[in-house]
């Protein structure tokens, strides 16, 4: 529709025309697209497609999607939707429990785009505010647990259980084992998460009463404190046991009961693990939530997922950034601890705002309630004939019953789910919203009407008896959360100010554009995040009966029929809540594919040196062997090395794992060719989903010739970074692989794959932010999904063409187009100059801009993806602040500043450095802060001079700085 095409000639159908949205989420309009058409000199956008995009895999049509919606019209849809959920008062408990998220949280950090579009912290110096939060989170997890050592979230509980399992192979002394001892009242999730995992591994499992640990030879042990079952027990003497095989011992804890009970590193254990969903986040039909890990201090070295460290900056203040795990799995590889790349930032911020805002009292006082109530309950049913099972517990109760059909029935006419999955056995896990009014209805529902109790009486006999139900030897002594931070902000207005003083430290989507290689930082849309506290979304148990979930399966199945159409597969997969757990999902699939077959033996994995850092890593935890497929000087896969290599190992080829645009940011001619070689040497295809932002609606991993892929529905589909997490992996698969999906052992996902293991530990992953994926192809819809890939390539040509001209690009197509992102070489100036890549990504942010992947897939080099998302004001900004840059390496070539005294070397800049009255260095303050007038116009300011890693790695501190450096 021409933009100067008067109302009065337009029908009423073009006026009511819903592409609105797709004009919002694409950056350039009509004239800028024209006006970069013109400066890299292709007449369309269509024609610059297929300039790039090789004949062989472009789609003849659009994707067989409906058509866009407005904004409005998806959010009515999809309220309508929402309702088909039936929100019931839940008891279920197994690591999932109603929450109440304190709304000065709820608005300014779960719905506040300055913490939810931010990236991971990999360039710490604009990253101060969630670093501090995740310090905290840190803090609050060490004294809790009562361990030296805590990493900033993990996926998951039955994810952190089978990192626990991983780090006790690695480090138990017990090396002749090869068995891993599972509690039998372990939430089932987990033993079923840990199950699948010692599969992939060769581990051996033994899944029995805790009692019996000390007849088993095992290398580790996982315990539940308290237990599935509720009871509260000393597990000291199991712990000992297993220390004396020279095991490891790891313990999976309630974290609101921690608030009550002994520390189970009090008790002994190596390893504790757990969620921190119930301080304060949603459950969201089973997340997001962040799951905590905390170990000894010995064991660092072998510690999955992020640590947030202290070091110092160059003026030698106190500076956090992630130590040790940053980026691990991109340089050890298949030798990685772990192939977390996403981790759970945004939930774990929650949480520790949470416990900022509560403090130790507060806490005290919601765990002391919810225990009370549990009192209440238990002696009020004992004084009926209905006794626990348990004399010792924090919140659950389990009843053995033989009327259990009878009270189930009760449940359900008072809209109330409990536990039922042990056979003759109910059980009820009260939680923060739980209150008086239900006790009443619970006794009703467990004893029948008439019982007579009441609970004010009940609450003043429990007061009276003096009776406890946590055993003494097992009552918290040891103080919890005595640093400032949790006891300072407890008033809404200081709260309100504490969250936002971090924001204010942090570089985020809303400041400027984020031109991450590889990590596709777009638009989130604030209509896709609405509906994510929806209460019909938020609040729903993910063991829920599914008969109360429509709106959940609804949605999930609608985004899954979208999601194989987009991506040429023929069956989805939601489970995966990472793109390295989707990873590890597809593996086992192929895996369990090849053994259906009678070929087990097929362990052969080939990686181009172009695919993505977290394929080796995933590959070696399904006990695959990596071999590493050479590339030419173009980026491309040396096709000569593919075919000599599948050749060799044909016998035992099982699989490819390629990224595609591959990471070098060319789309390989020969990508059909590479899925022919390995389909004729017996091995599967695994496309890495990390650059679909470059595929979709114009070719398909399954059209291209792929048998399986996982979809980083943080990239591609607008769920937002959150500072490192959220994030969603789903897996789409050819049906042959379908059977080897993963399944769920409280819920059945599909018929077909039933008594499959579980790689998550819900059974539709973190299925509360599907919602905004659900919302961006509903309002894209066929014709925006395909501009949306057509813009990416589109901004990534006219930032490489511009910047070409001041920097050589890397890799290029034949014919010099690159595909959705570019390769900046910088190796060359840094021979010239001194000057190095870190020293331009410090240098960016004096420019107020986030660094692009530094060192990532080659070093020396800056991977740049601008995304649709970006208006070419602020490309043409981006490519201001370069060409800048590069003026600046110029004058250090050319003499007019040394290596030492320059404002690359010395960046960022901070108001420290421009208040010091000592200031004497070759360049102005002004070429230091304002070194364009864009900077000068929209200044961020660092609060943190460059950062010493070095420092920060021999002098490890991962918890929150002492009082007296607080105070400064």
């Amino acid at each position: 529709m021409s933009t100067t095409q008067a109302p009065a000639s337009l029908s009423l159908a073009q006026l009511e025309q819903t592409e609105d949205f797709i004009r919002r989420h694409i950056g350039p309009d009509e004239a800028q697209t024209q006006a970069m058409l013109n400066e890299i000199g292709a007449e369309s956008v269509d024609s610059l497609i297929d300039e790039i995009v090789p004949d062989n895999i472009r789609l003849a049509d659009l994707p067989n999607i409906e058509a866009s919606k407005s904004e409005a019209q998806a959010l009515a849809d999809l309220k309508a939707v929402a309702g088909k959920n039936q929100l019931k008062t839940n008891y279920i408990g197994l690591g999932y429990y109603g929450t109440l998220t304190p709304n000065v949280i709820l608005r300014n950090v779960l719905e506040n785009p300055g913490w939810y579009t931010a990236y991971t912290p990999y360039q710490p110096e604009i990253a101060q505010g969630r670093l501090e939060s995740l310090l905290n989170y840190q803090q609050m997890c060490l004294d809790l647990t009562g361990l030296d050592l805590a990493s900033a979230s993990l996926l998951d509980e039955g994810t952190a259980a089978a990192e626990a399992m991983a780090l006790a192979k690695r480090v138990s002394k017990n090396k002749k084992s090869n068995t891993f001892f599972v509690a039998s009242d372990v939430y089932p999730q987990t033993i079923d998460v840990v199950k699948n995992r010692a599969e992939m591994f060769g581990f051996d499992i033994v899944v029995a009463p805790g009692d019996s640990v000390g007849e088993h030879d095992i290398f580790g042990a996982l315990f539940q404190y308290p237990s599935a079952s509720g009871e509260v027990r000393d597990i000291s003497a199991l712990i000992s046991e297993v220390h004396g095989k020279k095991a490891i011992a790891a313990v999976a804890a309630d974290i609101m009961s921690l608030v009550l009970l002994k520390a189970p590193g009090e008790l002994g254990a190596d390893v504790v693990i757990g969620s921190s969903q119930r301080f304060g986040v949603p459950m969201g039909y089973g997340g997001p939530h962040a799951a905590f890990f905390t170990t000894s201090d010995k064991y660092k070295r072998s510690m999955p997922g992020r640590i947030i460290g202290v070091s110092r900056d160059t003026r030698g203040n106190n500076a956090l950034r992630m130590a040790m795990q940053t980026r691990e799995q991109h340089i050890r590889r298949e030798k990685a601890n772990s192939n977390i790349c996403t981790a759970q930032v945004l939930l774990a911020n929650m949480a520790a705002f949470y416990a900022v805002y509560h403090g130790p009292q507060g806490l005290k006082t919601i765990a002391n309630r919810i225990h009370r109530l549990a009192d209440i309950l238990c002696l009020g049913t004992a004084n009926k004939g209905l006794t626990a099972d348990h004399a010792n517990y924090f919140d659950t109760l389990t009843f053995s019953v033989s009327n259990k059909d009878e009270i189930v029935a009760r449940a359900t006419a008072a809209n109330i789910n409990l536990r039922t999955d042990v056979d003759g056995k109910v059980s009820v896990s009260l939680d923060e919203t739980t209150t008086r009014q239900d006790l009443a209805v619970l006794f009703d529902v467990l004893l029948g009407e008439g019982h007579g109790l009441d609970v004010a009486e009940l609450d003043q006999q429990v007061t009276s008896c003096g009776h406890s139900s946590i055993p003494a030897e097992l009552v918290r002594e040891s103080d919890i959360l005595t640093h400032p931070v949790f006891n300072s902000y407890h008033s809404e207005t200081e709260m309100l100010r504490y969250i936002k003083k971090l924001e204010n430290k942090d570089l985020a989507l809303n400041h400027s554009m984020i031109s991450l290689g590889s990590c596709t930082m777009k638009l989130n849309a604030t209509a896709q995040m609405i509906p994510v506290s929806w209460p019909e979304f938020a609040n729903m148990h993910p063991f829920a009966p599914i008969e109360q979930a429509q709106g959940y399966k609804h949605m999930i199945d609608e985004l899954a029929k979208w999601l194989v159409e987009l991506t040429g597969y023929d069956a989805m997969s939601m489970q995966p809540n990472s793109g390295a757990q989707g990873e590890y999902a597809g593996l086992i699939a192929i895996h369990k594919y090849h053994e259906s077959r009678g070929d087990a033996h097929r362990n052969i994995c080939l990686i181009p040196s172009s695919a993505h850092g977290t394929n080796p890593a995933s590959a070696q935890m399904v006990g695959m062997k990596v071999v590493v497929v050479d590339c030419d000087k173009n980026g491309n896969v040396d096709m000569a090395d593919l075919k000599a290599k599948a050749e060799e190992m044909r016998d035992n080829l099982s699989c490819i794992m390629i990224t595609y645009p591959s990471t070098h940011g060319v789309y390989e001619e020969t990508i059909r060719d590479i899925c022919d070689v390995v389909h004729e040497n017996g091995g599967q295809v695994y496309l890495d989903g990390a650059n679909m932002n470059a595929q979709v609606g114009i070719t398909s991993p399954g059209f291209i010739g792929a048998d399986v892929s996982h979809l980083n529905l943080h990239k591609t589909f607008a769920i937002p970074h959150g500072g490192g997490g959220p994030g969603m992996g789903p897996i789409g698969v050819k049906s042959h692989l379908a059977p080897f999906l993963p399944d769920h052992p409280l819920v059945t996902v599909n018929e077909n794959t039933k008594g499959n293991g579980a790689v998550s530990a819900a059974p539709f992953g973190s299925a509360g932010i599907l919602c905004i994926s659900y919302l961006y192809v509903a309002m894209l819809g066929k014709k925006g999904v395909t501009d949306s890939t057509k813009y990416a390539i589109t901004n990534a040509n006219y930032l490489a063409h511009k910047l070409s001209q001041h920097y050589p690009i890397l890799y290029t197509g034949h014919n010099g187009r690159v595909a959705h992102e570019c390769i900046v070489d910088l190796r060359p100036l840094k021979e010239a100059s001194g000057i190095t890549e870190m020293d331009v990504a410090k240098r960016l942010m004096d420019y107020g801009f986030h660094a692009p992947t530094m060192s990532f897939p080659v070093a020396g080099t800056l991977m740049i993806e601008p995304t649709e998302s970006e208006a070419k004001p602020e490309l043409d900004r981006f490519v201001e602040a370069m060409v800048s840059i590069r003026n600046e390496i110029r004058k250090v070539e050319q003499g007019d500043w040394t290596l030492e005294d320059n404002p690359l070397h010395n960046a960022p800049h901070t108001l420290a450095d421009i208040t010091d009255a000592g200031w004497d260095r070759a360049y102005t303050i002004a070429e230091a802060v304002f070194p364009v007038q864009a900077a000068a116009a929209n200044k961020f300011w660092p609060t943190v001079n460059r950062i010493d890693d070095v420092y920060g790695d021999r002098n490890l501190v991962c918890s929150c700085p002492s009082t007296d450096t607080y105070k400064d």
